[in-house]
C-alpha cells in the first residue's frame, strides 16, 4: 500500500472521529516521511478533535515550518488559537489567510465565528454573507455545507435581535432543505405554539413528520427534533407529549455521550477543601482598571435575564458568557486536573495581579468604552473564591430560583458543552444542583457581604424593587432602561435562553415543574430543601 493509501485511511479515521487511529498511523508514517506536512497537519487536527490544543498547536507549527503557506494548516492553528483564547493570534492568522486566497471558505466561516465570540455580529454577518455569495451558486458546493452557512447566519442575526432577517435566512433553509432540523428548531425557539393557531400547529405536524423519516442512528437529528417538539407540546398544554419527547431527547444524549457527574463532584469538592484553607481576605490589591460583574448561579437560573438589565444600563459593556475566567486559571493553578493550593496562596500575595491582567487582555479585540463588564458564565458559581482572591473590586450577583423549575429547565434544553453532560439525566441535574447548593452555602459561610443574591421569583413580582436593589450593590445609579431588559440591542445572547431573554420580564414560567410531576418525582425527590 503506497503513502497516499494508507493518508487516505487515515482521513477516514479523522473524518469517524477515530483520533487515536489518526494519531498512532501518522506516527508510524511521519518515522519514514518525517518531512511532510500533510501528515503534521494531520496529527494536528487529530490532537484538535481530542481539544488537546497546546499539542495540535506544535504540529501546525511544524507543517507550517516545512510549508509557510499551507493555508489549511494555517487555518486549523487560527482555530485552536481560537479554542485556548488566544484570539489576537488567530485573527491575525485568518487575515492572513484571506489576503494570500480571498475566496478560502473555511477561513471567512471560521472568521466569522470568532467574531461572534467578541460580540462583532455585524462582521460576523458581513463574513457569512461573504461565504454565502462564494459558494451558493457553485454546483460542486454540497447543499449540507450551503444551508449550514445559511444556519449560522440565521443564529448570527437571532443572537443580535434581528429577527425578521432570522426568519427569512430561515425560510432560504426551506428552500433548499425544507426537512433541516437545526432550522426547525430555531424556528419552534421563536414560537409560541397555539391550538388556535394553525399555523403553529402545522409546524407541529410537519416536525412530527420529519421525525418520522429521520433513522434512529441520526442522533444529533432526533435530540434537536425531540426538543423542538417537546418544547412545542408543552406550549400546547399537551404534557404527556412534550415529555415524551423531552426524555427521548435525554436518553439520546445520555446514550450519546453519558455523564459527568462523578467528575463535577471531584472537582466542586476539591475546591471546597482547598479553599477552606484560605484567607479570602487576602486578595491581591494590585489597581484595576475595569470592573466585573459576575453574574452566576445554576444554569437556567435567570443569568441571561440579569445580563441584559445589567447590562442596559449606560455604563455597563455585557460581555456575555465567557471562558476566559476558567481558562486562566486553569493555566496558572491547575496541575495534574486539580487546583494547586499553595501555588493560589502564593498568588495572594504577588505585587502583580498576573490573573487579572491575563483575563483582561482577553478583551483586546473588543469593541467598547465602559469600564464595568458583565460576565455572565452560570458555573463561575465553584469560582467565587478566586474571583475575591483576584478581583476584589468586582461584583458577585448570583441568581437562583424554586429548584423544581431550575432542574426541569434543564431537562428541557440541550447544551453545547461536553462539561454540561450532567444534563443527560434526570437524576443526575438535581445530584448536581445539590452539589451547586452545598459550594454556595460554603461561599456564604466565607465571603457573606461578597455575594447579592437574586431570588427570580421575587425579581419578577416586583422587578423595580429588586432592579434597584441590584443596581445599589453594583454601585449603579439609577438607570431607566433596565426596567425593560427585552429592549436591550447593544448586548447580544447566544445561549438557549435567548428567546426568553428578549421578552419583557414575565411570570408565566413560575411552578412549571407541577406540569411535570408525575414524569419527574424522582429528579424532584433527589434535590434537599
Amino acid at each position: 500500500m503506497d503513502l497516499l493509501e494508507k493518508i487516505k485511511i487515515l482521513n477516514n479515521h479523522l473524518s469517524a472521529k477515530n483520533y487515536k487511529k489518526v494519531i498512532d498511523g501518522s506516527k508510524i508514517l511521519l518515522n519514514k516521511t518525517p518531512h511532510n506536512d500533510y501528515l503534521l497537519n494531520l496529527m494536528g487536527m487529530a490532537y484538535q478533535g481530542l481539544s488537546q490544543h497546546q499539542n495540535s498547536i506544535k504540529f501546525f507549527n511544524e507543517a507550517l515550518k516545512l510549508a509557510p503557506n499551507n493555508i489549511a494548516a494555517m487555518n486549523n492553528l487560527a482555530n485552536s488559537y481560537k479554542a485556548i483564547g488566544k484570539l489576537e493570534d488567530a485573527q491575525d492568522l485568518y487575515e492572513k489567510i484571506l489576503k494570500i486566497n480571498p475566496n478560502y471558505i473555511n477561513a471567512y466561516n471560521n472568521y466569522a465565528n470568532l467574531k461572534t465570540i467578541i460580540n462583532d455580529y455585524k462582521g460576523a454577518i458581513e463574513l457569512y454573507l461573504k461565504v454565502y455569495d462564494l459558494i451558493k451558486n457553485n454546483k460542486n458546493i454540497p447543499k449540507t455545507s450551503v444551508t449550514g452557512i445559511l444556519f449560522s447566519l440565521a443564529v448570527a442575526y437571532q443572537s443580535d435581535n434581528k429577527i425578521d432577517e432570522t426568519k427569512n435566512t430561515v425560510n432560504e433553509i426551506f428552500s433548499i432543505d425544507p426537512t433541516h432540523v437545526g432550522a426547525h428548531k430555531l424556528i419552534s425557539s421563536l414560537t409560541k405554539y397555539s391550538k388556535e393557531d394553525e399555523k403553529s400547529l402545522a409546524h407541529i405536524q410537519k416536525m412530527e413528520e420529519i421525525d418520522k423519516k429521520i433513522n434512529n442512528n441520526e442522533h444529533e437529528k432526533k435530540i434537536d427534533l425531540s426538543y423542538a417538539l417537546g418544547k412545542s407540546f408543552e406550549d400546547i398544554k399537551d404534557y404527556d407529549k412534550s415529555f415524551f419527547y423531552l426524555n427521548r431527547a435525554n436518553n439520546l444524549k445520555f446514550e450519546k455521550k453519558g455523564s459527568n457527574l462523578e467528575h463535577e463532584k471531584k472537582a466542586i469538592r476539591n475546591i471546597i477543601k482547598i479553599f477552606d484553607g484560605i484567607d479570602l481576605n487576602k486578595s491581591n490589591k494590585e489597581a484595576q482598571d475595569k470592573n466585573i460583574i459576575f453574574i452566576l448561579g445554576m444554569p437556567r437560573s435567570g443569568t441571561t435575564l440579569i445580563e441584559q438589565i445589567v447590562a442596559s444600563h449606560n455604563k455597563v459593556y455585557g460581555a456575555g458568557e465567557l471562558i476566559y475566567l476558567q481558562q486562566v486559571l486553569k493555566k496558572n493553578f491547575v496541575n495534574d486536573s486539580k487546583y494547586q493550593k499553595q501555588t493560589i496562596v502564593d498568588h495572594q500575595s504577588l505585587s502583580k495581579n498576573v490573573i487579572f491582567k491575563e483575563y483582561i487582555e482577553h478583551f483586546n479585540l473588543y469593541n467598547f468604552k465602559e469600564n464595568i463588564i458583565t460576565d455572565k458564565a452560570p458555573q463561575n458559581f465553584r469560582l467565587i473564591g478566586f474571583i475575591k482572591l483576584f478581583f476584589p473590586n468586582s461584583k458577585v450577583l448570583h441568581c437562583f430560583r424554586n429548584p423544581m423549575d431550575n432542574c426541569l429547565s434543564l431537562y428541557k434544553n440541550t447544551f453545547a458543552s461536553n462539561i454540561m453532560n450532567w444534563t443527560n439525566k434526570a437524576e443526575d441535574i438535581a445530584e448536581y444542583y445539590n452539589l451547586y447548593s452545598e459550594i454556595m452555602k460554603f461561599w456564604k459561610q466565607k465571603i457573606p457581604d461578597f455575594i447579592h443574591d437574586i431570588e427570580y421569583e421575587k425579581l419578577v413580582a416586583d422587578k423595580e424593587s429588586e432592579i434597584r436593589k441590584i443596581l445599589k450593590f453594583c454601585q449603579l445609579d439609577w438607570d431607566d432602561k433596565c426596567l425593560s431588559p427585552e429592549k436591550n440591542s447593544k448586548t447580544p445572547i447566544k445561549t438557549v435562553s435567548i428567546a426568553q431573554a428578549r421578552q419583557p420580564i414575565y411570570k408565566s414560567s413560575l411552578n412549571n415543574s407541577t406540569n411535570f410531576d408525575k414524569h419527574l418525582s424522582k429528579m424532584f425527590s433527589i434535590l434537599k430543601s
